[in-house]
């Protein structure tokens, strides 16, 4: 039966209020902002409850000779734990009036949802790239002379970054094949293998010839969020998020196994009006939590910024 009075408040009258396309598009913008998440080992922990993971860290086994007639060599198991805490929430939130809402262009909306997007997605790779200072044995929160104390310059790839002097110098061939050799030294696998750099050493990579000749984007690959090409088999990344030490910029070469992400709560985004405020508050939140997973399987390397 049909309502003789004021019409009623259809799905097509609520759509302002209905958060769906707001989280669909901060998911959008979020993914897109994203470099380091995209290449590290990432553990859903979605609707779970809990704080914290463990994450067993096998050891590697020896093969033994089998010997005619005797029992086999039994291989002693040798197992460490990681605990990732899950502690970080961060969130981005606004409060729409009603009448900036019904003056403003539609445009308005895009550039929250997208700022949203980039904000969160910014700390997550941010919280990821602080990590890169404990590859080789290094010490996070370092500062002066211990500043990225594990971490080599990328002219040569062994000199180790120095914070008082800054020795820093810009990213060679052979600094990236010194790096290469550190990773197979350590027995770190050649799959899924990547470097991110910053815009200052991309620039110097398109002088390096072996990176030019290799450096395509196909097969679909192009949806990975800042990759610019590939070198040594190697997917190669930009992100401008990249770490700054004193006047240069660190660079990573890394396993996917060499960090870990543990998403609790991705990326969403609720709507709720507040009538004492005559306005929609929109927010968007993430909780989550990284660790460094394998340390010997990543190489962090700085770089002249000043060019």
């Amino acid at each position: 039966m049909a309502f003789s009075g004021s019409p009623a408040v259809t799905r097509a009258v609520a759509n302002n209020f209905i958060p769906e396309l707001w989280s669909d598009e901060v998911i959008g913008a979020y993914k897109k902002n994203l470099v380091m998440a995209n290449v590290v080992t990432k553990f859903q922990h979605k609707g779970k409850k809990g704080d914290k993971i463990y994450i067993p860290i096998p050891a590697r086994g020896a093969a033994t000779i089998k010997a005619a007639d005797t029992q086999v060599t039994l291989s002693a198991a040798t197992n460490t734990v990681l605990g990732v805490d899950i502690a970080t929430h961060y969130e981005y939130s606004k409060l729409i009036e009603d009448i900036a809402e019904v003056q403003a262009l539609a445009s308005m909306r895009k550039f929250y949802t997208d700022d949203a997007g980039y904000a969160l997605a910014t700390r997550v790779d941010t919280d990821l790239f602080a990590l890169s200072e404990e590859f080789q044995g290094g010490t996070a929160g370092g500062t002066g002379a211990a500043l990225y104390e594990k971490a080599v310059i990328g002219g040569d790839g062994t000199t180790l970054y120095t914070g008082n002097s800054d020795n820093a110098s810009d990213i060679t061939d052979a600094g990236i094949r010194k790096m290469i050799l550190t990773l197979d030294n350590a027995d770190v696998p050649m799959d899924n293998r990547v470097m991110v750099i910053p815009p200052v050493a991309a620039n110097e990579l398109l002088s390096i010839n072996r990176f030019t000749e290799q450096q395509f984007i196909g097969n679909g690959d192009a949806i990975k969020t800042g990759k610019i090409g590939m070198i040594y088999g190697m997917d190669v990344f930009i992100s401008n998020n990249a770490p700054t030490v004193g006047t240069s910029r660190v660079g990573v070469m890394m396993h996917k196994d060499a960090l870990v992400l543990a998403e609790q709560v991705g990326v969403r985004s609720q709507t709720q009006y507040k009538q004492e405020y005559l306005g929609d508050l929109f927010t968007s939140d993430t909780i989550y939590g990284v660790a460094t997973l394998r340390d010997t399987s990543g190489v962090a390397f700085v770089v002249d910024a000043t060019n």
